[in-house]
């Protein structure tokens, strides 16, 4: 089941690393779609429909007040802004009437046409998201229960397994990742990109450090600072890069694919050869987790304008996510067991 499982991980590497996403897209050059954009910074007007932070004084100020003032109180906080509504009512009446051509949609600014509602942008990937998060505290909180309150303590009141800091700090950085997902999917802008991108590379990093020190049995302090370390410099190196030097795409996708691989790789191998009781729910979570991944691959229009392959990748880590922390909370009693028999 090990070697099965590297020369499968193997192929979705190279998938992966033969994969490219997109970010000039094909909308963006349409002539239609930026006559209509200009047109509706300079008129206000996409058609029938206009937006009254478009409208400016004779001095170049914008008539009513600011526009984030003149929203519905619910939307404010979304920023949405003259040039990001006229792009988005352009793209939907560009899209309009490619479909009536019969032509297929397009991206536009490197994501496809989605529908807004309530003001978000994405909001299928908001509430998978919001899920996901939910589903994360779920695991992490039972987790706490077992460790702290279920399982035998030591004299001094501490617990018998040996990875319990870890996982605890794995579950906040989960946590935090599915917060800024939801956040990013609600409102696309630079500074939500950047949190989401940070918190999902900081997940990925500490991922990796945590599958490192379980799968070889790392106990020792100084060996895992000095296994850790590396590991910490270069996260959060690459985390500085995106965030003040260049936000570039292709490198963070070399970076998280390396990180995610060699992390599913190692509790692949580990589950093989370890014999652990609960490995089938290790290899159950590795192999979903990497077919979804495939999602993010084979990328397609969503459907209605609402559902797209991000967002089943979204929906397809909610049970995922479920059954890792079942893992976790097996190997907590596991290992508490083992360590009380040898006491014994």
């Amino acid at each position: 089941m090990a070697r099965w499982s590297f020369h499968w991980i193997l192929a979705f590497v190279s998938l992966l690393v033969f994969s490219t996403r997109v970010y000039a897209s094909d909308g963006d050059g349409d002539p239609i779609y930026k006559a209509c954009g200009e047109q509706c910074e300079k008129t206000g007007c996409v058609g029938e429909k206009c937006f009254q932070h478009c409208k400016f004084s004779s001095d170049g100020k914008p008539e009513g007040g600011p526009w984030y003032l003149q929203e519905p109180l619910y939307l404010q906080w979304k920023q949405w802004d003259c040039r990001s509504d006229c792009r988005y009512h352009c793209m939907l009446a560009r899209e309009e009437e490619r479909e009536k051509l019969g032509g297929k949609p397009v991206k536009y600014h490197g994501k496809w046409p989605f529908h807004r509602a309530y003001g978000f942008q994405e909001p299928v990937s908001v509430a998978l998201s919001a899920l996901n998060l939910a589903i994360q505290f779920h695991g992490w909180v039972s987790f706490f229960i077992l460790i702290y309150y279920k399982l035998p303590l030591t004299p001094t009141k501490k617990t018998y397994y040996e990875y319990t800091g870890l996982w605890n700090i794995y579950g906040i950085l989960s946590m935090n990742s599915g917060f800024w997902s939801a956040v990013f999917h609600s409102r696309d802008v630079e500074l939500t990109e950047k949190l989401d991108l940070s918190s999902a590379v900081a997940l990925l990093g500490f991922s990796l450090i945590l599958a490192i020190l379980r799968a070889f049995n790392v106990r020792d302090e100084a060996s895992r600072v000095m296994i850790s370390a590396p590991v910490i410099a270069f996260v959060t190196t690459h985390i500085l890069y995106l965030n003040f030097y260049s936000l570039d795409y292709g490198l963070n996708m070399k970076v998280c694919v390396a990180m995610g691989v060699a992390q599913l790789l190692i509790w692949a191998v580990w589950a093989g050869v370890s014999h652990h009781p609960s490995r089938f729910k290790l290899w159950v979570a590795v192999v979903g987790g990497a077919l979804a991944m495939l999602l993010e691959i084979y990328d397609f229009p969503p459907y209605q304008g609402f559902v797209d392959a991000h967002a089943l990748w979204h929906a397809a880590t909610i049970p995922l996510t479920y059954l890792w922390w079942s893992f976790v909370k097996d190997d907590a009693e596991f290992r508490t067991s083992s360590l009380l028999k040898k006491a014994k």
